[in-house]
């Protein structure tokens, strides 16, 4: 079985095309894909330099995707064929959410992983030096991103 990554984003696609337009091409499919990859973040961005729709991209394998889901194929056959061709792919996972943002709770995690919420809010803290710095910053936006946050997950789901 593929990773949630791969089979949210294509779903998400597939169900956009579909609503919009009654007959899909490769090109339509992959213009969207192309979109989509603009604005995503995360996750999903890995996912989309994999696939090589992000401008960033070094191999680009589009192709890969446009072709099946134009042809309708479901979404799961599509991401299992792309973990034959790159097997990072399907080792993508989205970052479990924290759900305690009480100071002990936060102060029992890595600095990293304290920096890994602040980007996936896109938020940064330059002048953080202590641990108890990005604390007290994420306490600050918590509410503010938690709620977001909650109520994208809760649409994938």
């Amino acid at each position: 079985m593929c990773s949630a990554v791969c089979v949210n984003v294509l779903e998400r696609l597939y169900t956009s095309l579909v609503m919009r337009h009654t007959e899909l091409s490769p090109e339509l499919v992959e213009e969207g894909l192309i979109r989509t990859c603009a604005e995503a973040t995360g996750k999903e961005n890995r996912l989309c330099y994999y696939l090589g729709a992000s401008s960033d991209a070094a191999a680009k394998v589009t192709g890969e995707v446009s072709r099946p889901l134009s042809a309708h194929v479901p979404v799961h056959k599509i991401c299992q064929r792309l973990q034959r061709r790159d097997g990072q792919i399907c080792e993508l996972r989205y970052e479990r959410p924290v759900l305690d943002w009480s100071r002990d709770a936060l102060s029992k995690m890595r600095v990293l992983e304290l920096k890994r919420v602040l980007a996936s809010w896109g938020e940064e803290c330059r002048a953080c030096l202590e641990k108890s710095e990005f604390i007290d910053l994420i306490q600050e936006v918590a509410l503010k991103h938690s709620a977001a946050q909650h109520r994208t997950h809760a649409e994938e789901f």
